[in-house]
């Protein structure tokens, strides 16, 4: 596993920043130790030091991976965020979509979040946007970019779209071959 490179660790950050803001530093310095972020096949790791340490003494032939996988950078050099990085997201997401249970399935199934579904939103939350998506009972299930700003959903169509779906938990069984 290697150290990302400058270029990479900024458009990590920067997508990182989108949804959870200036709390990036938390996930490096917890009170639990001391996590990094490393890279292999254009995968990127979620990994606590002392675990790295201990995954360097394996071949890296034999080492499929090691830590939480966060993402992956496509071949223009753009992250992409996966569903394994939600539980690390959330905690710290200073802007949250809660949808209805009638919703929850059909968000699950990947399409967007629409005002019909929508039970609430944080206040003063701007357009574009990333947001960490709950369920009514506060469990996340997924992540989006909202397509309108607090203000807006309040005065839109029913079926106008709220959030732009991102990622969703219902990805363990729809690409479990392609997340680790």
């Amino acid at each position: 596993m290697k150290v990302l490179s400058e270029e990479r660790t900024r458009a990590l950050f920067e997508k990182l920043t989108k949804y959870i803001g200036v709390n990036v530093k938390l996930l490096i310095d917890r009170p639990d130790g001391t996590y990094c972020f490393r890279e292999k096949k254009d995968r990127v790791y979620y990994i606590s030091e002392r675990l790295l340490q201990l995954a360097q003494t394996v071949k890296p032939d034999h080492l499929i991976s090691a830590g939480t996988c966060f993402g992956k950078f496509t071949k223009t050099n753009k992250f992409r965020l996966h569903i394994t990085a939600l539980t690390y997201i959330a905690p710290y997401a200073p802007y949250k979509i809660w949808v209805k249970p009638s919703a929850e399935q059909q968000f699950l199934y990947g399409n967007h979040v629409i005002k019909s579904g929508l039970g609430r939103i944080t206040e003063n939350t701007p357009k574009h946007q990333g947001v960490v998506i709950n369920t009514m009972s506060d469990i996340p299930i997924g992540f989006g970019v909202t397509a309108r700003s607090t203000t807006e959903c309040r005065h839109a169509d029913p079926l106008a779209t709220i959030a732009f779906h991102q990622a969703d938990i219902g990805e363990y069984i729809r690409s479990e071959d392609t997340l680790v």
